[in-house]
């Protein structure tokens, strides 16, 4: 095993960094807080391994990237792989230095001098405000996941957040402060740094012994510092003396700081008026009165910043009434071909119960902004609205209405009366999560919506039945299926909650005061018939016992080859149970002998059929024993638990009872334990059907992306057992089969489970007639009784995209939209629900229900944790719309169904995520953030944080809006046609290639389902190329007056009117609120023929939009270098406001050339007084100038002489090289005298000698600075 040396101080965050690295290694390091062995390593942290040498990596950057890459958090691929390696190299080099500058100091570590700590502290801010700048849209700082980037910065920001950024310096630092507590919130972090305390106000800390020194050292050479004392030699008087007179020092500085602190406090009460703080977001609403449905006011101006609630205002009814959302819009017959295609899709029809979740959100988000780009392509578009009866959870909502408001059960009102109130119900509330969708913006054809069971759809629920049950495929059987005694009901697998145990668990149970007992292991003996001998068996549910029909052993365990033939008796009744030999046994686990209960679990079930063993069913459907001897009858089955365990112990049958790992079934919507029960239901015969699916994935009819889950599909397409469809609820499509019993002696009578006793028909006279020919007799001697109970809601949902045309009728909608062309849902219901689709399309309609299967990835919070309403991360997507307090999301938690102790726990996850409560963030960002995010893997990780990022997005947009719109002018009239007119600058030319390879991009990213892709595309056209490059640089066109200069300005702003209204077309799908605001504000190309609304605009194609030029994009990729280059130069000088002349040092005349045509963007960009692009030597360059490397081909010298005080910067370096030389000549005396080698401890000598290689590096570096001014003087 790998050795891993660390320190054991708290705030060594070197070592930190390698021991959090550590945690995600596969192979996880033995740690070691002593030295390493001298002749491997100099320092800590180290890693000496174990590979057949004993190598070693020494320092936190080698030693972490070492275990980090061994955990996959190095990044994927060689891009992100480099961007980690560059944030390793920002953390070393720029955030440490300053970090330990601000905080040693406080540590008592340096002296303090405090403008030193105050101009540390402002490069400190400096540093993270870049680092925030970086973080304002992403949650990690490389890809979609924590990397060791993240693992690195986080340590490096570790000191700086502890004890030197009060919570003003974290406001202003938003993202790096979530990004940071995301980070430390991390189950790795937290099991290196527990809980991490961050700063309430920088003041000094007292060190305690020498830690903060040995902190420091640690820090500044990478080695690790003394935890006590006691590991070096005893101190001598005089540095005794020394540390008095420190602590006296610091005490009194620290006295000092108060006083200024009262003095502050005293000021700020005395003030008349208190500054009112500054709002980040402002809030305006729209006032115009405007009937629904009519246009929005799009005359009056503009208001000054974007407030989502002003935009989102009155487009949706609008959009709604004028019917863009219908696929007959703009044309004549849905009928009629569109050469450009039909686009259909069904929305996964939300449960009627249910109100919206950041699931949905992500569904519609998905689902919405790819219809509106089919619809802008011109194709004829459908999306399907409906809602789910949602049997189960419906039923149970308005029974505990009725309980609650009238005292009453379902029992009481009778089927009739309270299937009645579920409909009331329904149709007060059931249209909420309708009101949801349109707040979201889909555009839903409403007209169409579908209710499951609406007339239309349960005729064709109740066709599919009868047509299957003819034909074999719907039969009746007995079998164990998922039992929640509660509800009454069989529940679907999807229904049952699976809860891992690791041992004892007491879990509540409905119906019982007390918890109740799982996850223990019991073993008890039966004795075999006709000898002293027993058999020991196990179980984790020994009430079941009194069920057992035999005992199973494996064929090949020898210890049991005896007891062939021979039977064990029943301690409580005088059943005998068979020894059976079966090679389902595990001869390795417990004795290696099962009990078998054929009746009450699915292994045994199996075990029974081959042995053809009784099945003696001991529960009733509420749970209580039956087919039992006394007293056990009629008792609770978890009252018999404890009794059948006492009565074992009396009888002396019981041997032991021990803590044991188990999964157990809890029934989602009851929390009751399920029981598998036996049950005579109808199932569906799915082997043929499940083939034909497989099929059509093989044989590439239908498309699954992305296609890591084909594994899945085949999985269960492969192994798939028959479906059972019968639920014992009221609420639902009730089952049109019915039992015949015949009045007549020669006919004998009938079982529920003889399905030639069943007959299904779509009337009870269809039914009878039925009957009557298959028994042979008359009509009048058939009596019918059908079953009460109703399908299962799949059942449904899965003939959902043909019910909802009309079918088995046909009509238009039939004919034109099934097949559909895309299914888009999420993969965790791809078996429940997509898998069924496709079979019961194929089985009923002979045709596949839709070509493509988009299966979008699962949201998780922002620590990768599954939504959960007892951690308190549940989010409803409207409280991100519309901003919520801490409070409202507490309100919401005291409203659930949740006990006191997890709502208590949820309030502290909801005060840890959101400790002001969510920001209003508004529609299009929350819509933009779900793309994003949605990339083609399993989980998404939803930072509310990174979604008010793209608000500030959408301000940014407003704002370029606005500015480009007073640019153009009332009077200006843009072409009829976008296209190149020849005079175009090269600005021009490259932000309408950059135009052209976002439309590219977008186009492909819709095709290919690559969210990010488009986003990303949109994202960096809009702010890093037409605000950041495009609309700086063609400022100077702007403010110039003469004739060739207002003839460039006309030809800008074509360009600058294609940019903005290509790039609102882009957008539109995803943002469709803002777009629409900003489109209808915008002049027409042809106003006589222009569609009206942005929504139903012509999407922007490479065919039209062609004039991509990877040439154009290469040069100024090489300008924009240049740019960056001279503009770090500035802020190296601090030449915020000064304009200085800049020499570009080219390496050749094509270069040269190069520099001089882009000049003007160049200065502008740079905020240069003149670029002069020179060839040649040094000598070309005039003196006073400070050098940076642009590229290969290019130099960058910038004028510094007569902007800034040379002899002041002199003076400044001379005495910074006078103190380093003094120090060095310290450090030298005293590792020069004859017994430092012996008598200092090895530790010391090395981070002596680091100290001085430090102090040279650093002198070289001031030393050259002070020539490079004194040239310049």
């Amino acid at each position: 095993m790998d050795s891993l040396y660390v320190s054991s101080h708290p705030d060594d965050f070197r070592s930190l960094l390698a021991l959090i690295a550590a945690e995600f290694s596969p192979s996880r390091p033995q740690t070691l807080i002593e030295e390493p062995p001298t002749e491997v390593a100099r320092c800590r942290p180290a890693l000496v391994l174990k590979d057949g040498g004993e190598s070693a990596l020494c320092g936190a950057p080698a030693v972490s990237w070492y275990l980090a890459s061994a955990g996959r958090k190095t990044g994927r691929g060689a891009q992100q792989e480099s961007e980690v390696w560059q944030w390793l190299s920002f953390a070393e080099n720029e955030l440490t230095p300053v970090a330990c500058a601000v905080v040693f100091p406080l540590l008592g570590v340096m002296g303090v001098d405090k403008k030193l700590q105050q101009s540390s502290r402002a490069e400190l801010l400096r540093v993270l405000k870049v680092l925030d700048q970086v973080l304002e849209p992403r949650t990690f700082l490389v890809g979609e996941s924590l990397s060791l980037a993240d693992m690195a910065v986080a340590m490096a920001a570790l000191l700086p957040f502890k004890y030197a950024l009060e919570p003003s310096d974290r406001k202003t630092l938003v993202n790096v402060s979530r990004w940071f507590d995301t980070c430390v919130n991390q189950p790795q972090f937290l099991k290196v740094l527990g809980k991490v305390s961050l700063c309430e106000k920088m003041v000094p800390v007292t060190p305690k012994s020498n830690s903060a020194a040995n902190a420091a050292d640690a820090a500044v050479n990478g080695s690790a510092p003394n935890s006590t004392p006691v590991n070096g030699p005893p101190k001598t008087e005089a540095q005794l003396k020394k540390e008095a007179k420190k602590r006296e020092k610091m005490e009194k500085f620290q006295q000092k700081k108060e006083m200024e602190e009262k003095k502050k406090q005293m000021q700020s009460q005395t003030e008349k008026k208190a500054k009112p703080e500054k709002k980040e977001l402002g809030v305006t609403t729209y006032t115009i009165p405007t009937a629904a449905g009519d246009k929005k006011d799009v005359l009056s101006p503009l208001p000054d910043s974007y407030s989502p609630q002003y935009v989102e205002a009155a487009w949706y009814p609008w959009w709604e009434k004028q019917g863009f959302f219908k696929p007959e819009y703009g044309r004549k017959s849905l009928s009629e071909p569109n050469p450009r295609g039909i686009f259909m899709m069904c929305i996964p029809p939300p449960n009627v119960t249910g109100s919206l979740h950041l699931g949905h959100a992500l569904t519609n988000a998905i689902q919405d902004c790819l219809t509106r780009w089919h619809r802008m392509r011109g194709e004829t578009t459908l999306w399907n609205p409906g809602c789910d009866h949602a049997g189960i959870a419906t039923q149970v909502v308005v029974e505990k209405k009725l309980m609650r408001e009238r005292g009453m059960s379902r029992h009481d009102l009778g089927r009739e009366n309270f299937i009645q109130e579920v409909w009331k119900w329904k149709n007060e509330k059931g249209d909420r999560i309708y009101h949801q969708l349109k707040k979201l913006g889909s555009s839903l054809d409403w007209d169409r919506a579908c209710f499951t069971m609406d007339p239309k759809l349960s005729y064709a629920v109740q066709e599919a039945f009868i047509r299957m049950h003819e034909e074999g495929v719907i039969y009746r059987s007995k079998r164990l299926v998922n039992w929640s005694c509660t509800l009454n009901s069989a529940i679907s697998d999807i229904e049952v909650d699976k809860k891992e145990l690791t041992g004892r668990t007491l879990l509540p149970v409905p119906g019982y005061k007390e918890k109740v007992e799982f996850g223990v292991l019991v073993s008890f003996s039966y004795k075999i018939e006709g000898s002293d001998e027993e058999i020991v068996v196990a179980t984790t549910r020994i009430e079941t016992m009194l069920g057992d029909t035999a005992v199973a052993v494996h064929p090949n365990d020898s210890r049991y080859q005896h007891l062939k033939g021979k039977v064990a008796i029943h301690p409580f009744c005088d059943r005998k149970l068979p020894i059976v030999f079966d090679d389902f046994v595990d001869m390795d686990f417990g004795t290696g002998a099962v009990k078998i209960t054929p009746a009450h679990d699915h292994n045994d079930y199996e075990v029974g059929e081959r042995h053809k063993l009784p099945f003696i069913n001991i529960l009733d459907e509420n749970g209580f024993l039956i087919n039992v001897p006394p007293p056990f009858l009629g008792m609770k089955r978890f009252d018999a638990r404890k009794a059948v365990l006492q009565a074992l112990k009396d009888r002396g049958q019981f041997k032991e009872i021990k803590d044991n790992a188990m999964v157990v079934p809890v029934c989602s919507r009851s929390k009751d334990i399920v029981e598998p029960l036996l049950k005579p239901q109808w199932y569906v015969d799915c082997k043929d059907m499940g083939k034909q699916a497989a099929d059509a994935v093989s044989n590439g009819e239908l498309k699954i992306i992305p296609d890591h889950h084909l594994k899945t599909w085949f999985n269960w397409m492969d192994n798939i057992r028959d479906w059972c469809i019968s639920r014992q609820l009221w609420w639902g499509h009730r089952i049109p089969a019915y039992f015949i019993t015949v009045n007549d002696p020669s006919v004998k009578a009938g079982e529920d489970m003889d399905g030639h006793y069943w007959v299904s028909g779509r009337s009870e006279e269809e039914a009878r007639e039925k009957a009557a020919k298959r028994f042979n007799v008359t009509a009048d001697k058939i009596s019918l009784r059908q079953d009460e109970d109703v399908l299962d809601t799949w059942f449904s949902s899965g003939i959902f995209p043909f019910s909802i045309f009309g079918w088995p009728n046909e009509g238009e909608d039939l004919k034109v939209f099934y097949p559909g062309t895309l299914l888009e849902t999420g993969h965790d219901i791809l078996f429940f629900w997509v898998a069924r689709m496709v079979m019961m399309g194929l089985k009923l309609t002979g045709k596949l229900p839709f070509k493509e299967v988009y299966l979008h990835a699962v949201v998780r919070d922002a620590h990768g944790r599954k939504m959960s309403k007892s951690l308190g991360n549940v989010i409803d997507p409207l409280d991100v719309i519309t901003g919520i307090s801490l409070e409202g999301l507490h309100a919401q938690l005291t409203d659930s169904n949740l006990d006191p102790v997890e709502i208590e726990k949820a309030k502290q996850g909801q005060k840890s995520d959101y400790p002001n409560g969510i920001p209003e963030c508004g529609t299009d960002a929350l819509r933009f953030a779900l793309c994003a995010y949605t990339s083609q893997g399993r989980d998404i990780n939803l930072d509310v944080n990174r979604i008010l990022g793209y608000r500030h997005f959408c301000n940014k947009l407003w704002n370029a809006v606005k500015f480009a719109m007073r640019t153009l002018g009332e009077s200006f009239v843009p072409r009829e046609k976008a296209q190149l007119c020849g005079s175009e600058s090269v600005s021009d030319r490259w932000i309408l290639s950059r135009l052209c390879a976002a439309v590219a991009l977008c186009g492909n990213g819709f095709q290919a389902y690559d969210f990010p892709g488009i986003t990303t595309a949109i994202y960096n056209f809009w702010l890093y190329e037409l605000c950041d490059v495009y609309l700086e640089s063609v400022k100077p066109v702007f403010s110039r007056t003469d004739a060739e200069a207002q003839k460039q300005a006309e030809v800008c702003r074509q360009t600058l009117y294609t940019c903005l209204e290509v790039g609102l077309r882009l957008l539109s799908p995803i943002m469709p609120f803002v777009t629409e605001e900003l489109f209808q504000r915008l002049p027409r190309r042809r106003p006589q023929d222009s569609p009206p609304s942005i929504s139903v605009t012509r999407y922007p194609e490479s065919s039209e939009f062609c004039w991509h030029s990877e040439e154009i994009d290469r040069e100024m990729e090489f300008v924009m270098t240049v740019i960056r280059t001279i503009r770090s130069l500035r802020a190296d000088y601090n030449l915020t406001k000064t304009r200085a002349d800049c020499y570009l040092q080219c390496i050749d005349s094509a270069t040269a050339s190069l520099v001089e045509k882009y000049s003007l963007q160049i200065q502008t960009l740079s905020y240069s007084q003149a670029i002069h692009p020179v060839t040649g030597g040094d000598s070309a360059i005039p003196a006073g100038c400070a050098v940076a490397i642009a590229s290969d081909k290019c130099s960058v010298h910038l004028m510094l002489k007569g902007l800034i005080d040379l002899e002041k910067e002199v003076a400044k370096l001379t005495t910074k090289q006078s103190e380093l030389e003094k120090q060095m000549e310290k450090l030298e005396e005293k590792m020069k005298k004859s017994d430092y080698r012996e008598k200092v401890p090895a530790k010391v000598q090395e981070l002596d000698t680091e100290k001085l290689r430090q102090s040279q590096t650093e002198l070289q570096k001031v030393k050259e600075a002070i020539e490079n001014f004194r040239k310049m003087m």
